[in-house]
């Protein structure tokens, strides 16, 4: 599968792009806090292959822990990754014990590599529970796809995960990895509030908040982080925000201790880049734009690569050492995870 898929090859712009800008930025061992391991089967709407994400049963229709290591090692040759692994959050009807069945069974022998179990409001608490005793299990991975009001983009945190399983999170100790939903993501006030009452309430659990807080431009990092910059049990990864503003706004605002890096693959691997206008922000690829570049060259390399680029370029006003990039890349979040006690 691997070898004969299309979307798997290296161009000579990738090489040029990897080898002159990111091959000495890069550590040798990284820690991703943000993949999706999945089966495209997980995905039960009988009309997947005709939706927007038909790519991901045409070329990714399993991703495998293996898989997951053969992009690292073609997109970021010789280097040693672990990660924090959860399931894809497909919209309903989404498979959910099978997400988490695969999710177990892709990490139970993998020593260094922990996952998040994928979540839903109605999900019982048994099940959830019961699930707690693999060990390997560090958390939650909740969306707003299964907000309880069906309103999947201007829903709030507690309308896609309940007090209840934020509670058992607060018993154990766990990580709960949140995207943020509102147009305006960490400047809303709704989740700025929903974020400080929550962790204040719940001191133990570890909130990750996904693409920087869902900023894939800075204006709303340089708005909102500053209400929630001293909460100490938040953290935030870098998957797929593409932007060096942002990536600045990020490091300047609530410090370096408290970000890591995430690929969000398949995604990251992707050809294209996440750019923004206004306050506005999307994906663009070559299949979705009309753009007149016979000026240049128009090929597009992987969003992965695009967001290393603007790790590396929003790093030049913090001016950080080799020991802080290692941090970035691995300390940070090799320390959180290992923070989640065994529960065994």
């Amino acid at each position: 599968m691997f070898n004969e898929n299309p979307e798997l090859i290296i161009t000579s712009l990738d090489k040029q792009i990897w080898d002159e800008e990111l091959e000495n930025f890069v550590p040798k061992n990284i820690f991703d806090v943000h993949t999706h391991i999945y089966k495209w089967s997980f995905n039960q709407d009988p009309k997947k292959d005709i939706g927007e994400r038909n790519f991901q049963g045409k070329y990714f229709s399993e991703v495998s822990m293996r898989f997951a290591d053969q992009v690292d090692q073609l997109l970021m040759p010789n280097r040693v990754v672990n990660r924090l692994s959860f399931p894809f959050p497909f919209k309903y009807p989404c498979n959910f014990e099978g997400s988490n069945e695969y999710i177990l069974e892709q990490t139970k022998t993998l020593t260094e590599n922990k996952c998040l179990i994928l979540i839903n409001p109605n999900m019982d608490k048994n099940y959830i529970e019961g699930l707690l005793l693999k060990n390997n299990i560090k958390g939650f991975k909740p969306y707003r796809f299964y907000s309880k009001t069906k309103d999947t983009i201007n829903c709030k945190i507690l309308d896609f995960i309940t007090e209840e399983q934020i509670e058992i999170a607060d018993k154990f100790g766990l990580i709960i990895m949140m995207h943020l939903a509102k147009k305006d993501a960490i400047a809303d006030d709704d989740n700025i509030n929903d974020l400080i009452y929550l962790s204040d309430k719940y001191p133990n659990v570890k909130w990750i908040l996904a693409h920087c807080a869902r900023s894939y431009s800075a204006w709303a990092l340089e708005k909102g982080i500053k209400k929630i910059r001293d909460l100490k049990n938040i953290w935030y990864d870098c998957s797929t925000v593409c932007e060096s503003d942002s990536i600045d706004a990020l490091y300047q605002g609530v410090g370096l201790e408290k970000i890591m890096y995430g690929s969000d693959d398949m995604i990251g691997r992707m050809r294209g880049k996440y750019i923004t206008f206004g306050k506005a922000w999307s994906a663009i690829n070559s299949d979705n734009h009309n753009l007149a570049l016979s000026h240049c060259d128009d090929r597009m390399t992987f969003i992965r690569y695009e967001q290393l680029r603007a790790m590396k370029r929003g790093i030049r006003n913090s001016k950080i050492t080799e020991s802080e990039k290692q941090d970035l890349f691995y300390n940070n979040a090799k320390n959180l995870i290992d923070s989640v006690n065994s529960r065994n």
